[in-house]
């Protein structure tokens, strides 16, 4: 069994140019040096500042297997602190959510600290006189994470001290928040209607990978358009179609359809799927609203941000967004075959309820662990992290478009079917998986 850790060249081994060897997916080994190497140095998403709207609120979390909470502070900030009780360790708060008023306070030993993790107060603290415990980490108080940005609410974190900075990290793929923030004409958004969870027994990259993959949904979610195609014939193709067809349908819209779409990707594994349309192209216009963007962000930025409506865009390695519909996919990796999935979608402030009420339709549609189009995928997923355990061929295919010059470029536009997207991210994660410090902050 090779050693990861003391054999550095051999990870850069298991990514090609055009095809990955399966241990990326199926090493536990390679999995704990993920967490210590690739999350720990990438820009990850912890939350959206609307969950914690008033001081006190928190929301607890977990990346990359170190446990944090999200805190509303007094003077409106949002700070990132790791949930743990500088004394024994205990967890301060045991609930996803809540508010804890104006300081924390352990179960354990009832340690209290100010929402900026600053102590308050030690019971029987004279048991403390003449030793070591304000030189130590003990007497500091809780520990924050000092790599925090908040990006129009979207709040990310990064847990390492060495690795890039913000703004060289996502680049240009910033726009894909930018572009889901200003469709409000109040440039605010707020997550509601509850998070859909589903773990899916696969490897993270695996459901990255099928975000970018355009070629799969005629064969793998064949039933399901063609049921939704059994229901919706005889009617006209100008008759205004009901929410679930108008986002069911497209799925089976070809091969063509998807090539032409387009795709782009960038540094750092992020990628835009459906630069030139997409199958939320074709949702119902909304005069009145339209009207109120342009009145809020002018005429020239609003066609900007309706005529965009890409089929995802990844920002690598945490999050997909889908501007229209107004949701997301939040991957939360637990193991090397172990993937949370969250699907959380956004009311979007100053516009009409139908946006929100197409953001959760389209959810429970296509991510819900309960809907036709998830539970294809699922299947599949796990099928394949079963199948890679089969003699004969250890390597997975990312041949389809490959260029021997594509690596020369940070930003590349191609067809929507090229499998460039999938090679994009692979060496992203080669990248950072490598033992030496990336470019510091």
């Amino acid at each position: 069994m090779t050693d990861y850790r003391q054999q550095p060249e051999a990870i850069q081994a298991l990514v090609q140019e055009d095809r990955v060897h399966r241990d990326v997916y199926l090493s536990e080994a390679l999995f704990a040096l993920e967490q210590e190497r690739f999350f720990a140095r990438t820009w990850l998403f912890a939350g959206h500042a609307s969950q914690v709207p008033n001081a006190g609120d928190y929301w607890s979390l977990e990346l990359a297997g170190r446990p944090l909470m999200m805190v509303r502070q007094a003077d409106g900030s949002v700070r990132m602190l790791y949930n743990r009780c500088a004394h024994k360790g205990a967890q301060l708060v045991s609930e996803e959510s809540g508010n804890t008023g104006k300081f924390f306070r352990c179960p354990y030993h009832g340690w209290s600290y100010k929402l900026d993790g600053q102590t308050i107060a030690i019971p029987f603290k004279g048991g403390y006189e003449g030793t070591r415990l304000n030189e130590c980490e003990a007497g500091q108080g809780l520990t924050g994470l000092p790599q925090v940005v908040n990006y129009r609410d979207f709040i990310f974190v990064r847990l390492a001290d060495e690795g890039p900075a913000f703004a060289d990290y996502f680049g240009q793929v910033l726009q894909s928040i930018d572009n889901l923030v200003d469709r409000s004409p109040e440039s605010r958004l707020s997550v509601s209607g509850g998070v859909l969870r589903n773990i899916v027994h696969c490897n993270w990259k695996m459901y990255l990978e099928n975000i970018n993959d355009a070629v799969h949904p005629m064969s793998t979610h064949e039933s399901a358009t063609q049921a939704a195609a059994a229901l919706w014939s005889g009617h006209g193709a100008d008759e205004a179609k009901p929410m679930a067809m108008e986002q069911i349908l497209p799925f089976g819209a070809g091969y063509e359809f998807f090539d032409k779409m387009g795709g782009r990707v960038f540094d750092n594994g992020h990628s835009l799927l459906g630069v030139n349309f997409s199958i939320h192209s074709g949702y119902a216009p909304l005069p009145d609203y339209e009207a109120s963007l342009k009145a809020a962000h002018g005429v020239e930025r609003t066609q900007e941000i309706l005529q965009r409506s890409p089929q995802n865009c990844v920002l690598f390695p945490s999050l997909a967004i889908k501007g229209s519909p107004q949701v997301m996919r939040v991957i939360r990796p637990l193991s090397a075959n172990r993937t949370l999935i969250e699907a959380w979608s956004f009311r979007v402030a100053g516009a009409p309820d139908l946006l929100f009420e197409r953001a959760m339709s389209y959810n429970r549609l296509v991510f819900s662990p309960m809907s036709v189009v998830a539970h294809d995928d699922v299947r599949i997923f796990e099928s394949i992290q079963k199948g890679l355990r089969a003699e004969g061929n250890e390597w997975v295919s990312l041949h389809r478009g490959f260029e021997p010059d594509e690596r020369s470029a940070t930003t590349i536009t191609t067809n929507g079917t090229n499998e460039l997207l999938m090679r994009n991210q692979f060496r992203a994660w080669a990248k950072f998986m490598a033992p030496a410090a990336q470019s510091p902050a």
